[in-house]
C-alpha cells in the first residue's frame, strides 16, 4: 500500500509539473522531496490541498523553477520513513539538483516513542540525504504537553540538536499558527485543512525559497 501511494505520487507529480509558456522546461527543474508523514501526504485533503501541491504552487508562482515530490505518507514514524527512504531515493530523477524537506516524529511522539529511539532515526535518515549528496531543509515538531514534561524536553531538542549537528537550516515548528486553532484544522483537530495548510505555506515559504537561493535554484524572471 505504501509503494501504491507513492508510486501515485511520483508519476502524478511528474505528469502535472509541466513548465508555463516562458519557463523552465521540466528537463531545467530542481527536484524538492517533501519527505514526510500525513501532514505532507494531505490527510482529509484532495491531492491539490496538500502542503507539497499548494507550496510548489507557491514557489512557482514566485518565478522557482522547482516541482516539489510528495513522498509523505500517513502514518510514518521516523522508524517507518527511515526503512522506506532508500525505496523513495531510488525512484528520484538522476539528472537534475535534488533538494529534500523532512517533516516525521508527530506519530513518533503521539505514540509515546522513547525520544532516543527517535533521534536516532532521524540521524540515520539525515545521514542517509548526506552520503547522497542531498541538501535537506528540517521541518521540526514538538511534542503534546500531556505526555509529561520529561518526554516534551528530550523530544523538543531533537530538531534543533539536529539541525546543529548537520548544519541545517530549521523551521522549529511545522504547525506553528494552526495548532489548537478548530478553524484551521480538520474535526480531528489533527490535521490541517485547507485553510491551515494555506496558513503554514505562508509562514515557511520565505524559509524555503532561500534554502533554494542557497543551493542554487534561482527565480526565473
Amino acid at each position: 500500500m505504501v509503494f501504491m501511494v507513492l508510486f501515485m505520487a511520483f508519476t502524478t507529480s511528474q505528469a502535472f509539473s509541466g513548465a508555463s509558456p516562458g519557463q523552465t522546461s521540466p528537463d531545467d527543474e530542481a527536484v524538492l522531496l517533501a519527505f514526510g508523514d500525513s501532514l505532507f501526504a494531505g490527510f482529509g485533503l484532495a491531492e491539490q490541498d496538500a502542503f507539497p501541491a499548494v507550496l510548489e504552487a507557491r514557489l512557482r508562482r514566485q518565478g522557482y523553477p522547482v516541482r516539489v515530490i510528495n513522498a509523505g505518507v500517513s502514518g510514518d514514524t521516523t522508524a517507518d520513513g527511515l526503512d522506506r527512504l532508500e525505496w523513495v531515493l531510488a525512484g528520484l530523477p538522476t539528472d537534475r539538483k535534488t533538494l529534500a524537506i523532512l517533516e516525521l516524529g508527530a506519530n513518533d511522539a503521539l505514540r509515546g516513542v522513547n525520544p532516543d529511539i527517535t533521534r536516532r532515526n532521524l540521524f540515520s535518515i539525515l545521514e542517509i540525504f548526506q552520503e547522497r549528496g542531498i541538501s535537506v531543509f528540517l521541518a521540526g515538531m514538538l511534542a503534546p504537553l500531556n505526555l509529561g514534561r520529561d518526554f516534551t524536553t528530550r523530544f523538543n531538542a531533537i530538531f534543533p540538536d539536529l539541525a546543529e549537528t548537520f548544519d541545517l537550516p530549521l523551521y522549529p515548528f511545522f504547525l506553528e499558527g494552526v495548532v489548537g486553532n478548530p478553524t484551521l484544522n480538520l474535526g480531528d483537530g489533527i490535521h490541517p485543512n485547507e485553510q491551515g495548510i494555506n496558513v503554514i505555506t505562508d509562514n515557511i515559504l520565505p524559509l524555503i525559497a532561500d534554502f533554494l537561493r542557497r543551493h542554487g535554484v534561482q527565480p526565473v524572471p
